[in-house]
């Protein structure tokens, strides 16, 4: 199975929390980790959200940095666009959203989804994605 991380997979992995022990063991699980290049776009000013002190932010951007060294990169380029362009016309998700499924899809199956954010879980769902949350 290939997995595949959303940015609130990226993010949860260096953030404590209970959905952090979700990602390890969905990546324990799975050689091959995988995500858009937009996931670490998203992720890096998301850590600004999480905290106001610059030690802790410093801390959190290696973090992500670290994992992504670790990440294959599925470019977002004009044939991922294209099709996340008719995926956000089909399904209840917004662009950014239908980017990361996009990227997912050029994946070899099967592909393991890996999100914390309910309104991609059904859609990932049905577009024959296992998928890893909580």
């Amino acid at each position: 199975m290939t997995l595949a991380l959303d940015t609130s997979a990226l993010l949860a992995l260096v953030v404590d929390g209970p959905q952090r022990q979700v990602v390890i063991d969905a990546l324990d699980a799975d050689p091959v980790w995988c995500a858009s290049a937009m996931a670490i776009t998203e992720a890096l000013p998301a850590i600004d959200r999480l905290t106001d002190e610059t030690i802790l932010r410093a801390d959190l951007e290696d973090a992500i940095r670290l994992v992504w060294d670790h990440v294959h990169i599925v470019p977002v380029d004009q044939r991922c666009l294209d099709r996340a362009s008719v995926l956000s016309r089909l399904q209840p998700v917004r662009l950014t959203d239908a980017i990361h499924f996009a990227a997912a899809e050029r994946l070899p199956a099967p592909v393991r989804f890996v999100t914390f954010d309910p309104a991609q879980i059904g859609v990932a769902l049905g577009l024959g994605f296992d998928v890893a949350s909580s």
